[in-house]
């Protein structure tokens, strides 16, 4: 999983006026909750969390959180649970943190890479991506950035499920195994075969 460290101090004056002049000095309003905490009011500077956001995109990550101006735990493990950003300007708006136990499993969804052209396709077939994620539940650090899917070797009708995916030995799929994240529709009519059949027989 990707890790980043984050610095942020308590954020004592709210409302519109407040959140304006927030943003005029390049900082971002932000909240940090969770199970057992009372909610924590942040800012943090926009420069920093936009460089990270660019990174992270659409995979999880880890990020050590550093609070100034807090005496109980400075130092926090969360996760982005939403970023709101401005439709007009494309600018951040507020950012939620949710704090985590390192040692404590977690359920998330992984981006499936798929790579390679299904053979499949070459015969005149369609691939369709039916699943672009798949659910791991495993400890935070363990869990990985994404999982890997090969589909050259798929032929005409043939599918990879979930239960074929190559999990990680420390995470567990969470998603139904008989569950299809990608396959290959014959939409020859039969062309594709039988063209195949003549050939062998030349």
């Amino acid at each position: 999983m990707l890790q980043f460290d984050v610095s942020a101090e308590v954020r004592t004056a709210f409302g519109k006026g407040a959140g304006r002049r927030l943003r005029a000095a390049k900082k971002t309003p932000a909240i940090l909750y969770g199970k057992k905490i009372a909610n924590v009011p942040l800012q943090l500077d926009t420069k920093e969390m936009t460089k990270i956001l660019l990174k992270v995109q659409d995979q999880n990550a880890v990020i050590t959180l550093t609070i100034n101006g807090i005496d109980e735990r400075p130092t926090r493990h969360v996760m982005i649970k939403e970023v709101q950003v401005d439709p007009v300007r494309d600018t951040l708006v507020h950012v939620d943190f949710y704090e985590i136990d390192l040692e404590t499993p977690l359920v998330l969804p992984v981006p499936l890479d798929f790579s390679g052209k299904a053979k499949g396709v070459d015969m005149g077939g369609e691939m369709h991506i039916l699943k672009g994620k798949v659910q791991l539940k495993g400890l935070p650090l363990d869990i990985p950035n994404a999982i890997p899917v090969d589909v050259s070797g798929l032929g005409l009708n043939d599918k990879i499920t979930c239960g074929d995916l190559a999990v990680p030995d420390k995470v567990s799929l969470a998603d139904d195994p008989a569950a299809v994240c990608v396959w290959v529709e014959d939409v020859t009519g039969g062309v594709a075969a039988t063209e195949e059949t003549e050939e062998a027989a030349v």
